[in-house]
């Protein structure tokens, strides 16, 4: 009796299902678009993972090559160049999550206690605006300032300073990559911040102003606490996505000189790919391997972050 209600109560609720979905049918045809391009350009193409365990052979194409199990997977680690770029990788992400991370949030602190409405907003404009700005404009920017014979060295020279070439500089590469990253990137990120202070209740600073607390005091307890939330799901995303250290601007700024600390397992892919005898089986590897990486980050930074502060991004 108990079984004949049950499947009674999942046929109700499967029509209940299906009845909804056609009432809202045009709303499902306005997103039919969306569905096809990501079909189309993201799921499609996944097929050729399987280059990752095969020998590709161009006559014999993807399906028709042989198969060569983990090879290319060992390959990488066998590779001096990949280990490095794995190092490289990790090292820069992590610099970023140091260094670039916090700002979008003191940005948006700043901003949000800044008196003036007009003010404000002129203030955010200028520091969003450089988002919208390519790598390429904004790369050709910073090598006509930071360059041998760029507008810094032609300062410092007329100053008596001898000059420094910044970008064939090792030891100043990657402070150039999180400054840099930080001008072009952290409006962007403070807008985010923004927004989540914008929805704390006002009443509670009202009753932190009573009680004494200073302006610092009330960002401390009251705003911090207000935007935790945002802050981990940002977090959590930024760890899931340390594997890309930035191919756009390091593409855009690195050289032979400073290469063995810039190349990064994105500009590596990208070498071993179209600067070299080409070996798509092992570039589709080392991608592979850097997505793979990627998920389990996450899923761990999720964990940990649900762990310490009760936040997370997915059950």
């Amino acid at each position: 009796m108990t079984n004949g209600i049950t499947n009674d109560r999942r046929i109700i609720h499967k029509k209940s299902v299906w009845l909804t979905m056609w009432q809202s049918k045009y709303i499902y045809l306005m997103l039919l678009p969306l569905f096809v391009w990501l079909a189309v350009f993201c799921y499609a193409p996944m097929y050729g993972i399987i280059l990752a365990f095969k020998t590709f052979k161009a006559r014999l194409g993807i399906l028709g090559s042989p198969w060569c199990g983990m090879d290319h997977f060992v390959r990488i680690f066998q590779t001096p160049d990949a280990v490095r770029a794995i190092r490289n990788t990790v090292t820069i992400s992590l610099g970023r999550l140091i260094f670039e991370f916090p700002m979008g949030i003191i940005l948006a602190l700043m901003l949000t206690e800044m008196p003036g409405v007009k003010v404000k907003k002129v203030y955010q404009t200028i520091y969003t605006f450089p988002h919208f700005l390519s790598w390429i404009i904004v790369g050709s920017i910073i090598n006509n300032f930071l360059s041998g014979n760029g507008a810094v060295n032609i300062w410092l020279g007329k100053l008596g300073v001898s000059k420094v070439n910044f970008l064939a500089n090792s030891g100043l590469f990657r402070a150039i990559l999180y400054i840099t990253g930080n001008w072009k990137e952290m409006g962007w990120a403070a807008i985010i911040f923004m927004a989540s202070i914008a929805g704390i209740d006002p009443s509670l600073y009202e009753a932190a102003t009573v009680d004494g607390a200073s302006r610092l005091k009330q960002i401390w307890h009251v705003t911090l606490p207000g935007i935790l939330p945002t802050i981990c799901v940002m977090l959590i995303l930024q760890i899931g996505n340390m594997m890309n250290a930035g191919f756009d601007q390091i593409f855009n700024l690195y050289n032979d000189v400073v290469k063995p600390v810039s190349n990064i397992l994105d500009t590596y892919i990208y070498n071993i790919t179209f600067l070299a005898a080409p070996n798509y089986g092992f570039s589709t590897a080392v991608g592979l391997f850097k997505s793979v990486i990627n998920f389990i980050l996450l899923i761990l930074a999720n964990g940990l972050v649900n762990r310490l502060s009760g936040q997370k991004l997915f059950q």
